[in-house]
């Protein structure tokens, strides 16, 4: 784990608030917490989805499922849920 990448803390608040990683039909998704983290390196940087480093797994992958949960919601439903919680 590097040092800005999510915190097991972080990571167990922010799980439950996921599509499952598995989906119903084709092939299984790329790790939620590794892509995750390559998404907020690229909103750290600012860099090009091509620049962001290989641990995060190839950067179409990362785009793809950045892209993806925006058109459907799923990024507003994590924000709204957070901040329903509290203390996040």
């Amino acid at each position: 784990m590097n040092r800005r990448d999510l915190s097991n803390e972080q990571w167990e608040r922010l799980k439950p608030l996921l599509p499952p990683q598995k989906p119903h039909t084709g092939k299984p998704n790329k790790d939620h917490r590794t892509l995750i983290n390559g998404i907020l390196w690229i909103l750290r940087t600012g860099a090009p989805w091509r620049d962001m480093p290989e641990r995060y797994g190839p950067w179409e992958s990362v785009a793809t499922r950045f892209y993806r949960w925006q058109k459907t919601g799923i990024w507003n439903q994590i924000l709204e849920s957070l901040q329903a919680i509290g203390n996040y």
